[in-house]
């Protein structure tokens, strides 16, 4: 099933690697990308390019509200904390999931890094999220179970059924799409694969993902949309190389 994936991987591996300012904007670029389309997701209103003037420049967008540009500050804040988690290979803990969160909900401080205590209701959602008063608890079993079952399936199904089965919890009152997202690209790294983005534009493809995994108990339609933004970084990634390796020659 993953098969793509791993050529792709070992035939990337065979070019000259980037420099480290090559390798610098790659990064900027699709750090500009993931902001945007996973903050879109959750309803905010900049547009790309407000995005991207935001976190290079610094600048104030007219008309766009302080909390919006505190979602995409807080969004590329917890992206390089990620970075840093990824270096030292730590493993996933209640701690560095509400570190992420509390980055993720700059504009409200009062709600940073804190489980929900309040019960919440998804619009459209097969089934509604536990009562707050047992967040703590699956929490802590969702994370014992996909650290300790790390032989038991492919890196990118167990992180796929980790992401599902955290925002079916939906620990916190806010921010979990983004930190579950964070999260999703923290395991991909730390296993060698490209962080993903996925696009505001494939949203309603997204959430089908979650009904048809409450629905029928099936992680797959996930599984398969990750592979696919995993197969299409990694041939974005060579394509980039291939060029940057041929001019040297």
């Amino acid at each position: 099933m993953f098969t793509k994936i791993e050529q792709l991987k070992s035939r990337l591996n065979e070019y000259r690697p980037l420099t480290s300012e090559e390798v610098k904007r790659l990064r900027e670029e699709f750090l500009i990308n993931f902001t945007y389309n996973s903050n879109a997701i959750e309803g905010n209103t900049l547009t790309l390019q407000e995005t991207a003037l935001i976190l290079k420049e610094g600048i104030t967008i007219d008309k766009k509200p302080l909390k919006e540009h505190l979602e995409a500050v807080g969004h590329k804040d917890a992206f390089y904390y990620i970075e840093e988690l990824v270096k030292d290979k730590i493993d996933i803990s209640e701690k560095n999931i509400k570190d992420i969160h509390s980055l993720v909900l700059m504009d409200k401080p009062q709600d940073r890094g804190r489980y929900r205590r309040i019960p919440v209701t998804i619009l459209g959602a097969v089934d509604e999220p536990p009562q707050p008063y047992i967040v703590p608890k699956l929490m802590e079993e969702l994370i014992y179970e996909y650290n300790e079952g790390r032989e038991s399936a492919h890196t990118i199904e167990r992180v796929s059924l980790f992401h599902l089965k955290f925002e079916g919890i939906h620990p916190f009152i806010d921010g979990n799409g983004r930190t579950g997202r964070l999260l999703l690209n923290l395991e991909l790294m730390k296993e060698g694969y490209p962080p993903i983005n996925i696009k505001f534009q494939d949203r309603k493809k997204y959430y089908d993902c979650f009904t048809d995994y409450h629905l029928k108990n099936d992680p797959s339609m996930l599984v398969n949309m990750v592979k696919k933004y995993i197969e299409e970084e990694l041939e974005r990634y060579i394509s980039v190389v291939e060029v940057a390796n041929s001019i040297d020659k």
